[in-house]
């Protein structure tokens, strides 16, 4: 069987990091998110796909190529313009020859999920089967109404909770034979301008084919739509994956749990590593810092002396100077904190840190955030970022600042201080 990846979408919610690189291929647990599809498709046998791409299609098309570096047989399909699920999955129609498994290339899911899927389908009768999972916040979903012979009757998009017809969510996972590319053809535009896949899947409801769901556990799929949401992609990931050790841990440094360290990665003398922990390669640790557990360290990024960092996520050629703090973050490319740069990452009254998302105020629904930055932003010695602050791609951040709202890309900020100076009295 062959899969269908729809990787077009430009993930706007999760800038600044989204600003320099597609959703797809943000790292965590040392893969890009696309990878760890890739993975569960083939744990599943299936090493054939196309995948739809459009923005930064070619950073997508450049990290995979053929595909046959990871085992797979990769051709790629571009969208002209973002216009939803059911648009993107239509121009894949000349790729699939019979039936064929879609996927939304920016969720994480286990081979496990991707089994049920395909198990429930080949138990025939079913024009398509879909992956449902239960939710907290059905009204941030489309939910399923489900019959009792685990048939969909229909698909909610959003509903209030209180009308919500279930708590099973749409995962973003299907099995369909040919018949869904007519019922395509005949998808509406929604209201908010897309064709969207739900739609079709509404259709061929309608015209009494039956659709099953395959409800797959909560721990096998994880949603990643906000930039907090990174965070537990990467304990995610962190937790499923086998971890060796293969560079150069020196003496006096402490790898307790289950820690990766690259081939040509560097543990210094004193560092003391709490997994699970990815430290990928070319990247350089210590001395004498403290690497809590659930953080991923990308290629040849630098944590220096006397650094503590904490469930975060730290880019590729990122350098974190001595005596800093790093909570609950992600640190994008090629940034460059200055000696005593903290992230605070607690509210002094312990409430929920809240983020700018799209131009509103998010509540995050966690206790501890800390920063987001964007590729290249730099900061001077002992600057402060306030707990879910965002700064965009190439700005700075001068020496003892305090960054306690959302920086854009391309600025500036520094401390303005009143000084003055006299004349040393002589005796």
């Amino acid at each position: 069987m062959k899969a269908v990846l729809l990787a077009a979408g430009e993930g706007v919610r999760l800038q600044p990091v989204t600003a320099t690189r597609p959703k797809h291929l943000i790292r965590v647990g040392g893969k890009p998110i696309l990878e760890h599809c890739l993975d569960a498709l083939k744990a599943n046998g299936i090493t054939e796909a196309v995948v739809v791409t459009h923005y930064m299609g070619e950073a997508i098309r450049g990290y995979f190529g053929d595909g046959s570096r990871f085992g797979f047989k990769l051709e790629y399909v571009e969208q002209e313009a973002v216009l939803g699920t059911g648009n993107a999955a239509s121009i894949a129609e000349p790729y699939v020859k019979g039936e064929f498994l879609l996927v939304y290339g920016d969720l994480l899911f286990s081979a496990e999920a991707v089994k049920s899927v395909l198990e429930l389908y080949g138990s025939g009768g079913a024009a398509a089967a879909m992956a449902v999972v239960a939710v907290d916040k059905p009204e941030s979903y489309g939910i399923i109404d489900p019959n009792e012979d685990k048939s969909v009757k229909r698909i909610v998009e959003k509903p209030a909770r209180e009308s919500a017809p279930s708590n099973l969510a749409n995962a973003g996972l299907y099995v369909f034979g040919l018949d869904v590319f007519d019922a395509l053809r005949r998808v509406k535009r929604s209201p908010r301008g897309e064709w969207e896949l739900t739609d079709a899947v509404t259709l061929l409801v309608e015209e009494g084919k039956r659709v099953l769901a395959a409800e797959i556990a909560k721990e096998d799929w994880f949603d990643v739509g906000r930039p907090w949401d990174l965070l537990d992609a990467n304990v995610w990931a962190l937790r499923r994956m086998e971890h060796k050790v293969l560079g150069n841990v020196e003496a006096g440094a402490h790898l307790l749990g289950p820690v990766t360290v690259a081939e040509t990665a560097r543990v210094r003398s004193g560092a003391y590593i709490e997994g699970p922990c990815f430290i990928d390669e070319g990247a350089d640790v210590g001395p004498n810092c403290f690497i809590r557990a659930c953080t991923s360290i990308g290629i040849n990024a630098r944590v220096g002396n006397a650094c503590e960092v904490k469930n975060s996520i730290i880019m590729d050629s990122t350098h974190v100077g001595h005596l800093s703090y790093v909570g609950d973050s992600i640190l994008c490319e090629k940034c460059n904190l200055g000696a005593g740069t903290k992230t605070a990452n607690l509210r002094l009254d312990n409430g929920n840190v809240k983020m700018m998302v799209k131009g509103k105020v998010v509540d995050t629904g966690r206790r501890k955030l800390g920063a987001i930055l964007g590729d290249n932003v730099k900061t001077g010695i002992d600057a402060l970022l306030m707990p879910g602050v965002k700064v965009g791609e190439n700005s700075w951040v001068g020496a003892g600042f305090m960054v306690e709202r959302d920086l854009p890309a391309n600025s500036m900020a520094f401390l303005k201080q009143n000084w003055e100076q006299q004349k040393k009295k002589t005796e």
